[in-house]
């Protein structure tokens, strides 16, 4: 009987990971999940789950064994928090799995990176991936992101095949990050900037489309290993008119009064310092690098994604939307 092969998603149990499993799934394909916690859907999906912490290198050696490709989507997200416990997670978590894909002679790696390792604070429109990383960071989750990726580059020039996916805000049914702050803040929420701001997003089912198609690529496509792509809806659209879209899908009114960059910068700031001044817990409500956030434009040429990998957003941002709005409301 010949050997199956089996795949490995860190995080299954999350949005994307979970996405990506989905999709795995309806392909036919062996998948198991390593999570810090047991997922019930998963098991109904005939996953099989492991359950760990990714910074705990036997968990994750363990994990990856008889494994043929890895989707290390697992990581701590957030834009406020200790940089220890982001290093410990982002960083740490990732040199576990890359030492565990060299151990157990894993084939392929996909990893989940995000646009914010280049993000300088300036608009970016329209930009690719030779773009650099920035001198600075005002947030850990982005700093940590980029140290992630640099291993990741580095395990490539060593021989692992590896690719590096960039998806900008994803968002759909499920979503258990984005789309909840949004409508939670929904009667507090400000325009930043002079509203005009272009963003890239991207459709939950098109994230995981486009990891799948990256390993499928790079499998027969090894020449790709060490590659970074962005992925996205490639429709870039006004930031405030998605976070309009997303309040109207939760049955909220439009935002209407709005605050300069420059006052929300200088809020930021001095939330930030009272927070750590005082250790408040929860997060600031306003930080340097989310008012840059939201009144900057980014977005970016996916063509090199297009090109090597066939992707092609096959929901488009209407459709999504739909979608949300229904998920929102049953």
């Amino acid at each position: 009987m010949a050997n199956v092969e089996k795949i490995l998603v860190t995080g299954g149990g999350g949005f994307l990971g979970g996405a990506i499993v989905r999709q795995l799934v309806e392909k036919g394909k062996t998948v198991r999940s390593f999570s810090r916690q047991f997922y019930p859907g998963l098991e109904k999906l005939g996953v099989e789950q492991i359950q760990g912490d990714i910074a705990d290198a036997k968990a994750v050696m363990n994990a990856c064994d008889s494994i043929e490709s890895v989707f290390h989507v697992a990581a701590k997200p957030g834009v406020w928090g200790d940089y220890a416990e982001y290093y410990r997670a982002n960083v740490s978590g990732t040199e576990n799995v890359i030492a565990a894909c060299f151990s157990h002679q894993v084939s392929r790696l996909i990893y989940t990176s995000s646009p914010s390792v280049i993000f300088n604070g300036k608009d970016m429109e329209g930009v690719n991936e030779s773009v650099p990383y920035p001198a600075a960071y005002h947030a850990h989750y982005p700093k940590t992101k980029a140290l992630a990726e640099q291993r990741v580059l580095i395990a490539a020039k060593q021989g692992l095949n590896a690719v590096i996916l960039r998806p900008h805000l994803i968002w759909g049914p499920g979503d258990n990050h984005l789309v909840p702050r949004i409508l939670a803040k929904a009667k507090r929420l400000r325009k930043i900037g002079d509203g005009n701001n272009r963003v890239d997003t991207i459709y939950i089912d098109n994230a995981a489309d486009a990891h799948i198609l990256a390993d499928e690529k790079l499998k027969t496509h090894p020449e790709l290993s060490g590659r970074i792509y962005f992925i996205s809806q490639d429709e870039p659209i006004a930031l405030w008119n998605m976070v309009n879209a997303i309040l109207k899908a939760g049955g909220h009114p439009p935002i209407t009064r709005s605050v300069s960059l420059k006052t929300a910068g200088m809020l930021g700031a001095i939330f930030e310092w009272i927070y750590t001044l005082f250790h408040l817990n929860g997060e600031p409500p306003m930080t340097r690098f989310v008012a840059e956030e939201l009144a900057t434009s980014h977005w970016f040429d996916i063509r090199a994604a297009k090109k090597e990998l066939g992707y092609v957003p096959k929901v488009s941002t209407a459709q999504g939307l739909r979608r949300l709005e229904q998920y929102l409301n049953t």
